[in-house]
C-alpha cells in the first residue's frame, strides 16, 4: 500500500512539472585548453605542483586502491554527473596497470599515466577548503541516565525521491519526506524530531552522554562510539530528513553567545556542555537532522562506498568533480603552514558546494583531531589528474 502511495504522488508530481523549464616513454603531447562558460580545465604538468616532489604520494595511491574496485564497476561513459568530463573506461584502464607498479614506483605510475589539469572558475584558481574528522565519545547500546541522548538510525517512514530518476528535464533535486495519506510531505524538523521521541519511526542505535557529541558526529557524519565494554562501534551516514542545515557556530554567533573569534568547534563543544539547560533551542535553529547506520569498516566511509583514509581524502561536489578522481591539492593548515599532498575524491558534504570547494579528510581521534579539523578553513587551490590517454572536457 505505501509502494502505491508513492508511485501515485510520484505521478501527480511529474505530470505537475512537466512545461517548467616501458622504456623511455615519449612526451606526451598537451592538449588545448577546454573552456565552457566559466568552468575552465587547461592542461599542466608535475612540475607545477608545488611541492610534488615532498609528498608521500604512496599514502593516496593506497587510498586510490579503494576506489578502484568501484570505478571498475562504472558503465557510464564519464565518471560520475560532473561537469568535468572524465572518461570511465581511461580511468578503469589506469586502475587495472596499478598492480603492475611496486609501491617504489608510484610516482612513477602517476608521472607516466595522468596529466594535472588546473582547475579555474570565472579565471580564477581560488577556492575555499575546510576539514572534517571522525568524532569518537563514549556511549551505551541502552538509554541510562548518563547517556540519555539517543542517535537515531534512518526513519522507516522516509522516502527520498530522485526528480531526475523520473525524467532527465526535471531540476536535478532530491526530495525527502514521509508519506500522510496519498501526499509526500517534508520530514519532520530537528525539533519535531526531539518532540516525537519513541513516536519516531527510528531504531536508537546508541546513546550518548551529551547533546554535543550527538551534533559533532550529525556534523561529521560517522563518529566512533567505545562502548561500555570497551568495544568499539563505529557507526557512519544514513541519510537526512531534507532540511537546509544552518551551522550552529553561526547560531550562537547570531544569539550573542559567542564572540566571532570563538566560532571554532572546540569552544562551540564546551558551551554547549556548559550550557545544556539552553543549548537545545539553538541546535534546534537548524532543522537538518543526519541519521546513522552501525558499520564495520576500517575508517568511516564516504559516498563513494569506501573507507576513508586519513589526510588523503577529499569531500567535493560531485556537480563538478567525480568520484574516484585523484587531486592534487594546495591549501593551508590551521597553523597557515602549506599543505600539498595528492588525495582522492571520496566524499561530499552538504555545505561542499561549488566548482573549487573541498574538505579535507583530517582522520580520527578527540578534542586533539576537533582542535585542528574543525579550525581549517582556507584558501587554495586544485588540480585534477586525468589519465593521459583520455580527453577532458567541460559541459
Amino acid at each position: 500500500m505505501m509502494t502505491k502511495k508513492l508511485f501515485y504522488f510520484l505521478s501527480v508530481l511529474l505530470l505537475a512539472s512537466c512545461g517548467e523549464k616501458e622504456e623511455q616513454e615519449q612526451p606526451v603531447q598537451m592538449p588545448e585548453k577546454v573552456e565552457i562558460s566559466a568552468l575552465k580545465v587547461t592542461p599542466a604538468s608535475f612540475s607545477d605542483l608545488a611541492d610534488w616532489s615532498k609528498d608521500n604520494v604512496n599514502e593516496a595511491v593506497e587510498a586510490f586502491k579503494l576506489s578502484c574496485p568501484k570505478i571498475l564497476q562504472e558503465q557510464k561513459e564519464y565518471m560520475g554527473n560532473a561537469k568535468i568530463k572524465v572518461l570511465t573506461a581511461a580511468y578503469q584502464e589506469a586502475c587495472k596497470v596499478l598492480p603492475l607498479y611496486k609501491p617504489e614506483q608510484y610516482r612513477e605510475f602517476l608521472e607516466k599515466n595522468f596529466i594535472p589539469y588546473a582547475i579555474t572558475y570565472n579565471d580564477s584558481p581560488n577556492g575555499k577548503f575546510t576539514s572534517y574528522y571522525e568524532v569518537m565519545f563514549r556511549a551505551s547500546k541502552y538509554k541510562r541516565s548518563d547517556y540519555p541522548y539517543p542517535i537515531y538510525g534512518r526513519p522507516a517512514d522516509l522516502f527520498e525521491v530522485n526528480l531526475q530518476d523520473f525524467d532527465k528535464s526535471l531540476p536535478k533535486k532530491q526530495l525527502v519526506g514521509r508519506l500522510v495519506g496519498q501526499k509526500l510531505v517534508p520530514y519532520y524538523t530537528r525539533e519535531e524530531i526531539g518532540k516525537l521521541g519513541p513516536r519516531l519511526r527510528a531504531q536508537a542505535i546508541l546513546y550518548v552522554s551529551s547533546q554535543a557529541d550527538a551534533l559533532i558526529a550529525q556534523i561529521q557524519g560517522s563518529a566512533i562510539a567505545q562502548l561500555e565494554d570497551g568495544t568499539y562501534q563505529r557507526i557512519g551516514y544514513a541519510g537526512n530528513n531534507g532540511w537546509p542545515f544552518k551551522g550552529i557556530g553561526s547560531i550562537l554567533l547570531e544569539h550573542k553567545e559567542l564572540a566571532s573569534n570563538e566560532v571554532n568547534m572546540i569552544r562551540i563543544k564546551q558551551w554547549l556542555n556548559e550550557n545544556s539547560y539552553k543549548s537545545e533551542k539553538y541546535i534546534n535553529e537548524n532543522p537538518r537532522y543526519v541519521f546513522h547506520r552501525l558499520i564495520r569498516a576500517n575508517g568511516p566511509i564516504g559516498a563513494q562506498g569506501v573507507a576513508l583514509t586519513a589526510g588523503r581524502s577529499l569531500a567535493v561536489d560531485t556537480d563538478y568533480i567525480p568520484l574516484g578522481s585523484l587531486m592534487w591539492l594546495e591549501t593551508s593548515y590551521p597553523d597557515k603552514g602549506k599543505l600539498g599532498k595528492l588525495v582522492v575524491a571520496q566524499d561530499v558534504g552538504s555545505a561542499i558546494k561549488g566548482p573549487i570547494r573541498g574538505d579535507y579528510f583530517w582522520g580520527s581521534g578527540g578534542d586533539d583531531v576537533l582542535r585542528l579539523a574543525g579550525s581549517m578553513n582556507a584558501g587554495g587551490r586544485y588540480y585534477i589528474l586525468v589519465p593521459n590517454n583520455a580527453e577532458v572536457k567541460v559541459q
